[in-house]
């Protein structure tokens, strides 16, 4: 294929899913996403420790939402799982993003986090689509392109004995 200096709209331009900048791509966003819940909770264990007392507050006052009285039930009824589990569940979902290992699990529990942020701020005000429900894109995309075999962990953990031994653990790699 030739480039046309005089018309560059001539040519064809090529990206290939099975080519370098397809894989480039996929690890940056799976790096990206990583940062992002990592930054998320490791910010709220630094301000709060394990004591995010915010997380349950705000539950108790989603009384209009969506999710109805479910919210407001967990708010009341789970604190102790909810102060401790919000900034310690995003910081490792962002770390195993970041490093790419296990990386399905962990844009799992992202997608989990995104789908109850996305229902629970529900007054969609700006319709359907917001940053929450673009945030369980980027999750639902890493999950889809197996992105951790993308200069990931997960690459090095699939081809391990235990994992060949084991195939159904890739549904958690990757």
């Amino acid at each position: 294929m030739s480039y046309q200096t005089g018309n560059p709209l001539t040519t064809d331009v090529e990206f290939a899913l099975d080519g370098p900048w397809t894989a480039y791509w996929v690890a940056f966003l799976r790096v990206v996403t990583g940062w992002w819940f990592f930054h998320a909770g490791v910010t709220k264990l630094i301000e709060d420790g394990l004591a995010y007392t915010y997380g349950p507050a705000y539950m108790s006052e989603m009384t209009g939402t969506a999710l109805g009285p479910i919210p407001v039930w967990m708010g009341n009824n789970l604190a102790w799982l909810i102060e401790p589990g919000v900034p310690l569940f995003e910081t490792l979902i962002g770390l195993a993003l970041m490093a790419g290992a296990v990386t399905r699990l962990a844009a799992f529990g992202g997608a989990i986090f995104m789908v109850l942020f996305w229902i629970g701020n529900a007054g969609f005000g700006n319709g359907l689509v917001n940053g929450d429900l673009m945030g369980l894109l980027l999750f639902v995309t890493v999950i889809v392109l197996a992105a951790g075999r993308y200069y990931g962990l997960d690459a090095v953990l699939e081809r391990t004995e235990f994992v060949e031994r084991h195939p159904k653990l890739r549904y958690l790699l990757g």
